[in-house]
């Protein structure tokens, strides 16, 4: 007599499985729970985490200034900007696509805020809100030509990388430069505005706070819909290691300058991209056309709006880091937004843990990977390494990442079909 094989689970009952391996109630079963992930293939953000700690053993021990209050405020300070652009990027990879323009449109909104700002005279209101729309409309852009014509988006926007960067030069005029003056709010706020050490413990705590608040309501409403819900104890510790967390960093960047408002403004974008893609029908949706598009199709979803609404967050992201770069350099000429900047945006996205095949990762990717880029690029500086060495570590780096997720994956199939 023949058995009849059972049929691999479907994408659907896998995606279950994990739920209810992530609903176990109690500290207990939250422990499990991550073990089953882990032997499964998930590793989620652990090896970013290992890899950042052992770069900073390393680089600390060659150069003791490394993890000094002093340098570590000034990497959170220049990790803001390209960190914001590496949100973007990964909301794009989310659901399996790429925008390789994310550095010429940051370039050419550092030049309309210098045009508009300085050229113009236009109010700081008026020029944020332009270099705001101008990312909004590149991305509806995209998503009309991948949409309609089916462009892949990598054409596309390798396109726009050429076009905007054309533009970006245009745009900047014959000089090739425009300098913003020290006395305006931008640069202001880019190079000099650091939270009060009194308002920085406070911020540290509504965080913890609002983390509590989240889980909590979350908790209760799959409670009332009859579902199993974290635990009341387990939404504490998570908040309460969430407040020593933050309380020892904020200590720690209280003795040299602080805690930059633009750190405090890519943190606190992070952690609204973050409620949209966890806590919102728009980011269960995202991760649904990320996993399997056509399955998210014949489940009533827009996939065509969904493709959008991701081009629009990634351009209109980049603009904003392009702001902030230009406010940070004071100036903005015919190198924002080049060099390396599109690279280390993507790559920290990946780095992060965010899967280049769609479906897999957070907001808090673009944090860990652009500290891990900022990480290398900050301790080599300081060994007077040659900047070769950054982009090869940082090759490296990238490799592993990559090479971490697709061997994950490959995992995470074996094991739901076993």
């Amino acid at each position: 007599m023949t058995t009849k094989a059972q049929p691999a689970p479907s994408a659907l009952a896998l995606d279950l499985q994990d739920e209810r391996l992530q609903d176990r109630t109690g500290l207990r079963g939250q422990y499990k729970a991550f073990l089953d992930r882990t032997r499964s293939g998930d590793l989620g953000v652990l090896p970013v985490i290992g890899g950042l700690i052992l770069i900073w053993a390393v680089l600390q021990i060659l150069n003791p200034i490394f993890l000094s209050p002093a340098n570590l405020v000034n990497l959170t300070m220049e990790s803001s900007a390209v960190g914001i652009i590496a949100l973007g990027i990964v909301a794009v990879l989310l659901v399996a696509q790429i925008d390789l323009s994310v550095g010429s449109v940051s370039g050419l909104a550092a030049a309309v805020v210098a045009v508009t700002s300085v050229n113009m005279g236009w109010p700081v209101w008026l020029v944020i809100l332009a270099t705001i729309a101008l990312g909004a409309v590149i991305g509806w852009l995209y998503g009309q030509i991948f949409n309609r014509f089916g462009v892949p988006s990598f054409v596309v926007t390798l396109a726009g990388l050429l076009g905007f960067l054309g533009l970006q030069l245009y745009t900047l005029g014959a000089k090739g430069s425009i300098n913003l003056p020290f006395d305006s709010p931008l640069v202001y706020f880019a190079q000099l505005a650091f939270v009060p050490v009194w308002l920085s413990y406070v911020l540290a705590a509504a965080a913890a706070a609002s983390l509590f608040t989240t889980d909590y309501f979350h908790a209760r409403a799959r409670q009332h819909a009859g579902l199993s819900a974290m635990s009341l104890q387990n939404i504490a510790l998570r908040a309460g290691l969430l407040l020593a967390a933050l309380g020892v960093t904020v200590w720690y960047l209280n003795q040299g300058r602080g805690v930059g408002w633009m750190f405090v403004l890519f943190i606190v974008l992070t952690l609204v991209l973050n409620y949209m893609l966890k806590r919102t029908q728009w980011g269960r949706f995202v991760y649904a056309v990320g996993g399997n598009p056509e399955a998210a199709r014949r489940a009533g979803i827009n996939v065509r709006a969904i493709y959008t609404s991701v081009f629009i967050t990634c351009s209109t992201l980049a603009a904003v880091g392009g702001l902030l770069g230009a406010a940070r350099l004071a100036a903005a000429n015919q190198g924002s937004g080049t060099g390396d900047v599109n690279l280390n945006a993507i790559a920290a996205a990946v780095i992060g843990g965010t899967s280049l095949f769609g479906g897999r990762g957070s907001a808090f990717a673009a944090i860990l990977g652009i500290i891990v880029i900022q990480s290398i690029s900050s301790g080599l500086t300081l060994l007077n390494l040659d900047s070769s060495f950054r982009f090869m570590v940082t090759g490296v780096v990238l490799l592993l990442a990559v090479t971490l997720d697709s061997v994950a994956r490959r995992s995470r199939t074996s094991h739901g079909k076993a």
